[in-house]
C-alpha cells in the first residue's frame, strides 16, 4: 500500500517498521463484551436456567463453540450445541441492530491507520454473520480484510486466526500489532508471534514481555504502534 500522507516515526534499524496493524473486535473496538453475556442469560433464562455471574469471566473471549459448550455443561439444559449457537447469535444480531457503541478511541484510531495506509485486519471469535453487521459501523474501508471464528479451523486461543491474517496481509507476524482485549485473545496474538496491546475490558490482564498493557485504546495511535517495532530493535 501507499499513501500521500508522511509517514510517523523513523526506522531505527532494518526491518523495525510496523507492517500491519490487526484489530479484535469485540471489547476492543465494540463494547459488546456484556452484549454477549446479556444473551446468554437471557437465552438460559427462556430455557429455565440461571447463569452465574462467576461464569461470565470464563466464557469472555473464547470461541462461540467453547463458551456455549461449557453453559451447557455447567446448566444442564436440554440444547445441542448447534441450536444454542442459532439462538446466541440471533440474539447478538437483534441486539447490535438496537445500539452498537465504539469503544473510546477506537474510531480515531481507525481513522489514523486508514489515512496513513497501514494493512489493517479484524480478526475476531465471531461468527461471519456477526463481522458483517459490525463493519457496516465501524467502516468496512478501516480493514483490508477480517477474519471470523468459523472460518478457521482452529480459532483463539490458537494462533490461526492471526497467521492467517498476516499471511493475507504478506506481513511478518514479528512486524505484526495485534490489539485484543481478554487473555484469550492475548494468548492466540502472542501464539502467532505478534507484538501485543492489551486493553482489558471485563477481566485484567498483566503486563509481560512482548506485551504492553493499557486502560483505554485512547493511549494508543500509530506513533505508539511503531514504537512497539523500535523497541524490538
Amino acid at each position: 500500500m501507499t499513501s500521500t500522507v508522511p509517514a510517523l516515526g523513523t526506522r531505527t534499524a532494518e526491518g523495525s517498521a510496523l507492517e500491519a496493524v490487526l484489530l479484535d473486535m469485540d471489547g476492543t473496538l465494540v463494547d459488546t463484551e456484556g452484549f454477549w453475556w446479556d444473551v446468554e442469560v437471557e437465552v438460559f433464562g427462556a430455557l429455565g436456567h440461571a447463569l452465574d455471574e462467576s461464569w461470565r469471566h470464563v466464557v469472555v473471549g473464547g470461541p462461540m463453540t467453547r463458551s456455549a459448550g461449557f453453559l451447557i455443561e455447567a446448566t444442564g439444559a436440554d440444547i445441542t450445541l448447534a441450536d444454542l449457537t442459532v439462538l446466541l447469535n440471533d440474539g447478538f444480531e437483534d441486539r447490535i441492530g438496537r445500539a452498537l457503541p465504539l469503544m473510546p478511541g477506537a474510531a480515531r484510531l481507525l481513522a489514523e491507520l486508514h489515512e496513513h495506509a497501514i494493512p489493517t485486519a479484524l480478526v475476531s471469535a465471531s461468527h461471519r454473520r456477526i463481522i458483517d453487521r459490525v463493519l457496516t459501523v465501524l467502516g468496512p474501508h478501516h480493514f483490508d480484510l477480517s477474519i471470523a471464528g468459523d472460518e478457521v479451523s482452529r480459532t483463539k486461543p490458537f494462533p490461526d486466526p492471526y497467521l492467517l491474517a498476516a499471511a493475507k496481509l504478506g506481513a511478518a507476524p514479528a512486524r505484526c500489532a495485534v490489539v485484543e482485549d481478554t487473555a484469550t485473545g492475548v494468548a492466540a496474538a502472542e501464539a502467532a508471534g505478534c507484538r501485543v496491546v492489551a486493553v482489558p475490558s471485563i477481566a485484567p490482564i498483566s503486563p509481560a514481555a512482548g506485551r504492553t498493557v493499557v486502560t483505554s485504546l485512547e493511549e494508543v495511535d500509530l506513533a505508539f504502534l511503531r514504537g512497539l517495532m523500535t523497541e524490538m530493535g
